[in-house]
């Protein structure tokens, strides 16, 4: 979400302050927003609760550093976001050591006609049956466009694992929507004629 300048400086200096009404303000702008993010990388309603109250805890406590000639406001607070989830997955998963033999992360692909045919919410849903582990570097990387060497530095990882993740996670999905979209294909007497 992107305020105009003048009211994004306004909420800053009140924050600040610590003025609870400026406090609450910021809260309700950005809270649907940043809860998912939270829940895009914690699956658990508790988890990413806890990570969003600790993210916005952290907004709170920083935001005599944030310059908004060098950002705006809401990318500066859902990087918090992202990171505390970050943080709180690391104390809650192990990421598995892989082997030789990692795959390369184009080895899956999902055809751009199979995502033109689902919505949002159809592949959402997906990501989140996926591993913890898995969706994790799947939303770093594909979500919020972090390099495998920035995801290994944030989950400890090899940059190898975050590769096999992301490997793992395009052939998961790619199985898993392919055949939403078979069925989205069939015309409706022929699949009225199956059942």
């Amino acid at each position: 979400m992107n305020l105009p300048k003048k009211q994004a400086e306004e909420l800053i200096k009140r924050c600040i302050d610590n003025d609870r009404t400026g406090q609450e303000a910021l809260y309700k702008l950005f809270h649907a927003e940043m809860l998912r993010v939270c829940y895009n990388y914690l699956p658990d309603k508790a988890l990413a609760k806890e990570a969003f109250n600790t993210g916005f805890l952290k907004v709170f406590q920083s935001m005599k550093n944030f310059d908004i000639e060098k950002g705006e406001l809401g990318g500066w607070i859902r990087k918090i976001m992202i990171h505390t989830s970050i943080d709180l997955c690391r104390k809650e998963l192990k990421f598995n050591t892989l082997s030789n033999g990692v795959q390369d992360q184009d080895d899956y692909f999902i055809a751009p006609s199979i995502l033109e045919k689902l919505y949002f919410e159809d592949i959402l849903q997906n990501i989140r049956t996926l591993p913890f582990a898995t969706q994790t570097v799947f939303n770093l990387s594909v979500l919020d466009g972090f390099t495998h060497k920035e995801i290994s530095e944030q989950l400890n990882i090899s940059e190898g694992t975050s590769r096999w993740h992301l490997a793992e996670a395009k052939r998961k999905l790619r199985d898993l929507l392919e055949p939403l979209v078979i069925n989205s294909d069939q015309p409706k007497e022929r699949s009225e004629k199956i059942k």
